[in-house]
């Protein structure tokens, strides 16, 4: 048990050491809204990971039947990860801009633990990359159940523990961050948003 805990940690850093989509909009929402609210973003992704590993241990050969899934889930990953890069040309880099003694409703953790789950859940190189972790350990005789169980909890748990860690970081990080710097990073978020979409319609094309 313990070589397996210790395999799914090491996993989950190689995991977590990967800067895609989920790495900009993490740390951008803990920028904009607090360590809480990247928490909540971190806890849904942490959730549809899960769900991928439930989907990808009991189903991949099911899956692998079906190629156009892929090709779908490119598409609609591709239209949804532009959609966010363009909003965020549109997002102003003031930090706390005055309202006049009105009060302004706070960003809800709902919507980012939605927006974490969606923006991590309809990235098809997060499905393929549980899908080669579920035929990697269908083809583990050292493993049993109950191993395989710690080894997936390893890699969740490494890498929602890391993710809260960059949140956090991020927090901290925020007194220095004005409002110029804002609205660059707001750009930069946008434009990698925009080129891992184009990149997923890559992926499409190549199907």
């Amino acid at each position: 048990m313990m070589h397996a805990l210790i395999e799914g940690i090491y996993m989950g850093l190689l995991l977590s050491a990967m800067i895609g989509p989920v790495f900009f909009t993490l740390i951008q929402s803990s920028l904009e809204n607090g360590f809480k609210y990247a928490a909540a973003l971190a806890l849904g992704i942490f959730l549809s990971d899960l769900l991928y590993v439930v989907i990808t241990y009991f189903g991949v050969s099911f899956l692998a039947e079906f190629p156009d899934f892929e090709w779908y889930l490119a598409v609609f990953g591709g239209i949804v990860l532009v959609g966010f890069g363009i909003s965020n040309f549109f997002k102003k880099g003031m930090d706390r801009p005055s309202t006049g003694g009105i009060p302004v409703l706070r960003a809800k953790k709902r919507t980012a633990f939605i927006k974490g789950f969606s923006i991590n859940g309809i990235n098809p190189f997060v499905l393929l990359f549980w899908i080669s972790i579920a035929g990697l350990l269908a083809v583990n005789n050292e493993f049993d159940s109950m191993d395989v169980g710690i080894y997936y909890l390893g890699i969740l748990l490494t890498v929602f523990s890391i993710d809260l860690v960059k949140a956090f970081v991020a927090k901290k990080l925020k007194n220095l961050i004005t409002a110029k710097v804002m609205t660059v990073l707001n750009k930069v978020v946008g434009t990698a948003l925009i080129l891992y979409g184009f990149r997923l319609f890559w992926f499409a094309n190549t199907l």
